[in-house]
């Protein structure tokens, strides 16, 4: 059963996020004061818990994906990896990671998407615009190749980076990566036919997935972002066994993607994969087959027997 605020809890909570957003700006201005950031964050939930809000907010992820592609900055849904065939959902990035993040979701995944085809970075504003709006982790992928976009972006406030491209074919800009920012630096595993695709999904390579995962046991990476492509905005359901095989393969945790269209399949993830670090789903949170509060709540195991 999904819990819902009262009004006094939840003007309280709203009260609290704008107060870390203005905290974040200020640090931004003055980076002296995130030495203390972590400090306030704590400060911040002690306070929201006193209130009676669990804000462990579940182990799931849902995506906001920044696209210019029309001039306008907004969450986009691409049908296995097809530019061509992409929906924008929204042409405000930062309204709609606010909305999901006010439905409960703990971290905010993020792909540049033109940025992923360039091999550069393209919606800098729009993540900006996320960064400034909501105060959960934001993680991103999409055109990030070298050291020196790594740190800009760490800098920026993000609290994770996604290398796809550059796992494949510069290995050792995520070693480097995760010796510079322990914990921050993610790889991204994008697959079709089992074998990894990079250059925002444009090139099929000829390595294997599980190869690939397994080059970044013990260097310190955060997370595996496994997407499958032939199932990713179809709305067909997750790569199940796949995704199961790859968890078991590696002892980095693994996050989900790519074909997540029901509250049944985030079911099934989660009984199936126990190890799995989190789901990410789009096209389903847009189109309302997923409700962000009561996908949270399933995988808590709220109001479960």
């Amino acid at each position: 059963m999904t819990s819902h605020l009262g009004p006094d809890l939840a003007t309280a909570a709203a009260a609290i996020n704008d107060h870390t957003i203005e905290l974040r700006r200020a640090i931004h201005q003055d980076p002296e004061l995130g030495l203390d950031l972590p400090r306030t964050q704590k400060r911040i939930t002690d306070a929201l818990t006193g209130l009676g809000l669990d804000i462990t907010l579940g182990e799931s992820t849902t995506s906001v994906v920044a696209d210019l592609d029309s001039g306008k900055p907004g969450p986009t849904v691409l049908l296995r990896g097809d530019m061509d065939k992409a929906t924008v959902f929204n042409d405000d990035a930062g309204a709609q990671a606010a909305k999901f993040v006010a439905g409960g979701c703990q971290w905010l995944h993020v792909v540049d998407l033109n940025g992923a085809f360039e091999g550069k970075p393209v919606n800098g504003d729009a993540v900006a615009r996320i960064l400034d709006t909501v105060s959960v982790p934001v993680q991103l992928g999409g055109g990030i190749r070298d050291h020196a976009t790594i740190d800009r972006w760490i800098d920026a406030g993000l609290s994770r980076v996604i290398l796809g491209t550059a796992a494949l074919r510069d290995p050792d800009l995520v070693v480097q990566g995760c010796r510079n920012h322990p914990g921050k630096i993610a790889v991204g595993i994008d697959a079709k036919a089992g074998m990894v695709a990079v250059q925002g999904w444009a090139d099929v390579s000829d390595m294997p997935v599980l190869d690939l995962a397994k080059r970044f046991e013990d260097t310190g990476v955060a997370a595996i972002i496994y997407t499958d492509i032939d199932r990713d905005g179809a709305m067909q359901g997750p790569n199940i066994e796949a995704t199961r095989m790859l968890a078991e393969t590696v002892s980095i945790p693994v996050i989900a993607s790519g074909g997540v269209s029901s509250m049944d399949d985030l079911k099934q993830l989660r009984d199936s994969i126990p190890s799995l670090e989190g789901i990410i789903s789009g096209r389903a949170v847009y189109d309302g087959a997923i409700d962000v509060a009561d996908a949270v709540s399933l995988l808590r195991g709220e109001g479960e027997a």
